[in-house]
């Protein structure tokens, strides 16, 4: 296993016309795996049928949903935890802080030191990627 990745050039930010441009390595996303997959490859590690772990897994989602939506964290051993998260808007006197100076709610993820240290283990492969190929009606 490998983190695969690819170079891009980003300009400096803040600065116009974008300062010195530098190199950067980025993470090239292999698509995606969904819970049909995850479930799939469970089954093949441990003695579960597919209902029950299907069954499981939509139980584990509503019940982190559930501790999320009471301001509690999930904690999940080696995943690392799941928690809570808000901004707001400012203000200037303590009493004016209220639900509608709230902009954005979401959830936040702090991995486990195990999870990082299995994406450090994981190691690296370069992608190059493909030239695109230049369409007929753009070559006219």
């Amino acid at each position: 296993m490998a983190i695969k990745y690819s170079v891009q050039q980003k300009s400096q930010a803040g600065i116009k016309g974008g300062g010195h441009r530098k190199y950067y390595a980025s993470v090239v996303n292999s698509g995606e795996v969904t819970i049909d997959d995850m479930v799939r490859d469970i089954q093949e590690i441990c003695s579960l049928s597919e209902p029950n772990i299907r069954a499981t897994v939509a139980a584990f989602e509503t019940v982190i949903k559930n501790k999320l939506t009471d301001s509690l964290v999930v904690r999940l051993d080696e995943l690392g935890a799941f928690y809570p998260a808000l901004s707001s808007e400012g203000k200037t006197n303590e009493e004016d802080v209220n639900e509608t100076c709230i902009r954005k709610v979401g959830i936040n993820y702090r991995p486990d030191s195990r999870m990082i240290r299995a994406m450090k283990q994981a190691g690296y492969a370069k992608v190059i990627p493909e030239k695109k190929k230049k369409r007929k009606k753009d070559r006219d």
